[in-house]
């Protein structure tokens, strides 16, 4: 137990390697992309994922939904690939598989979104911002950490496909350059609060404090 006399402080998770998922030019070109990068599971908000891209389609056909991530984990809220396979045919979305780098397809897109119904503090989020992508993502805990609210991206109610879309909506209408902007409020974020090596300093700080008081 940590005394009481020693103040307390939230540290957020291990950090981000800023050097590892460094800012990357911004996209130029068109169609505008969102990525959710998840394992393929319900309470990661793909259904409300898939929902959203289905209505912005309706006025927006040429706005692009990429999912990334393992399909048929063994978790009861799984994705089948027969699910995943009916929004590929239906033209909803684009899977891109399972991969070990999500670098390059962060890269590729334009906005990074995660619509979970309960997380610790994404890693994908502070991925994408590390590397200057802006977010859309729930206003859960652990989620609304990593975004400022029309700074580096938009916060949505959870479980709710339409606010979703309206956030996504939101999203395409803005310039190039204001996403661009947007990204690299996120990376500056990332650079001043989740460096690893400022998580690293901070846990150390703590850990000496308990040990001079103890």
């Amino acid at each position: 137990l940590i005394p009481e006399n020693i103040p307390q402080e939230v540290i957020p998770g291990t950090g981000i390697d800023t050097d590892h998922f460094n800012v990357c030019p911004y996209p130029k070109s068109n169609p505008v992309t969102f990525l959710l990068i998840a394992r393929m599971l319900w309470d990661k908000g793909v259904r409300e994922f898939v929902e959203a891209a289905r209505e912005i389609k309706l006025e927006f056909s040429d706005v692009c939904f990429q999912l990334l991530g393992f399909l048929d984990v063994k978790n009861r809220t799984a994705i089948s690939h027969e699910q995943m396979q009916i929004w590929v045919d239906e033209g909803i979305i684009e899977y891109l598989g399972a991969t070990d780098d999500v670098r390059p397809y962060i890269a590729d897109v334009d906005c990074v979104v995660l619509p979970s119904y309960r997380e610790g503090l994404p890693r994908t989020l502070l991925e994408a911002a590390s590397m200057a992508r802006p977010i859309i993502t729930t206003d859960v805990t652990g989620c609304r950490e990593v975004v400022e609210h029309g700074a580096n991206g938009y916060l949505c109610k959870p479980r709710d496909a339409n606010d979703l879309a309206q956030k996504i909506i939101d999203m395409v209408k803005l310039s190039m350059d204001e996403r661009r902007e947007m990204g690299l409020r996120g990376r500056k974020m990332m650079e001043q609060n989740f460096d690893e090596k400022i998580i690293v300093e901070k846990i150390v700080s703590r850990i000496e404090s308990v040990l001079n008081i103890t």
